[in-house]
């Protein structure tokens, strides 16, 4: 009888093949990929100090470029989809939000003790750390210090089993201008304003600090094919057979593309033009099935049988 593989080989196996699926996830960040797995890596095999969380990032970079989508995918990967908690910390901006965080009064459980009651492992996303109230950032610094925080009502969550990721904007606008500008030089930009924007004793504590690069032509051009794939497989799933020719694809990036907003216009572009296609397909008595044609007069996809 053959012997099944062990837990032990299965994670082993899975984390040698990590970077791999990042990289087949995650276009034009390639400098970023090998860091992310390493520490994801060592945090998975317990090679991390104890009574810290498993591992913290701070992502900085233009919109779009992959920050939220890598940290989407090493959880899902990893640990599974419903293990990523996000905070948007746009609604974190005053003393009143801690209230909302770590819960106002006795019996209160606050968001991040929801996120905890589901799972005690997983991933903590906090978009966009420079928006957040000082209070809010102490909180901060007690999760990455001591992997500990109490909450309103007294209890003390123990989330040493979690990822946490910051993610941040900071001098965005700047990367735009430094365009022409080698990415060592905008890299060397972008973390000098972050260390006089983020508290000091914070940003020390963060384990990786992480620039990551605007989206050229060719890697929106890349991520457009990757979006197009995506969608006809989830279509196909849903029992719409669909074929599409470099000309579909050309359009969706003459749509999709924008060189200060990243990838975000392009998936919407997608997902909408083909979802349009289909949804005329079916309300004129088609299946949603065929192949998809650049329809010019009219500006958009359409299907012929």
């Amino acid at each position: 009888m053959r012997n099944l593989p062990n837990n032990d080989d299965l994670q082993r196996a899975k984390l040698w093949e990590l970077e791999g699926h990042l990289r087949n996830r995650i276009r034009g960040q390639d400098h970023a990929i090998p860091r992310i797995a390493s520490l994801l890596q060592r945090g998975e095999l317990g090679l991390r100090k104890p009574g810290r969380p498993r591992g913290s990032f701070l992502f900085l970079g233009p919109t779009g470029v992959g920050k939220t989508e890598v940290t989407l995918a090493f959880t899902e990967f990893l640990l599974g989809a419903d293990r990523l908690f996000r905070f948007d910390m746009s609604e974190y901006q005053n003393q009143e939000s801690l209230a909302v965080l770590l819960g106002g009064k006795l019996g209160e459980r606050g968001t991040l003790a929801l996120a905890y009651d589901r799972h005690r492992c997983g991933t903590l996303l906090f978009d966009e750390i420079e928006k957040a109230h000082p209070r809010v950032l102490d909180v901060f610094l007690q999760i990455l210090d001591a992997a500990r925080v109490t909450m309103a009502s007294g209890e003390t969550l123990d989330l040493s089993g979690f990822y946490v990721v910051f993610t941040s904007n900071i001098a965005s606008a700047d990367v735009v201008g430094l365009q022409h500008s080698s990415f060592a030089t905008m890299e060397r930009h972008v973390l000098t304003r972050a260390q006089q924007s983020v508290r000091p004793e914070l940003y020390a504590r963060i384990s990786e600090k992480l620039v990551f690069n605007k989206l050229t032509y060719d890697v929106q051009l890349e991520i457009a094919q990757l979006l197009l794939a995506q969608e006809l497989d989830f279509l196909r799933g849903k029992g719409y057979e669909l074929m599409a020719d470099q000309s579909v694809l050309a359009f969706l990036v003459r749509r999709g593309f924008h060189p200060r907003l990243g990838a975000r216009p392009m998936r919407d572009v997608v997902e909408k033009s083909i979802g349009d296609a289909v949804a005329k397909d079916v309300l004129a008595s088609g299946r949603g099935c065929g192949r998809l044609v650049v329809n010019e007069p009219k500006n958009c996809l359409a299907i012929t049988k």
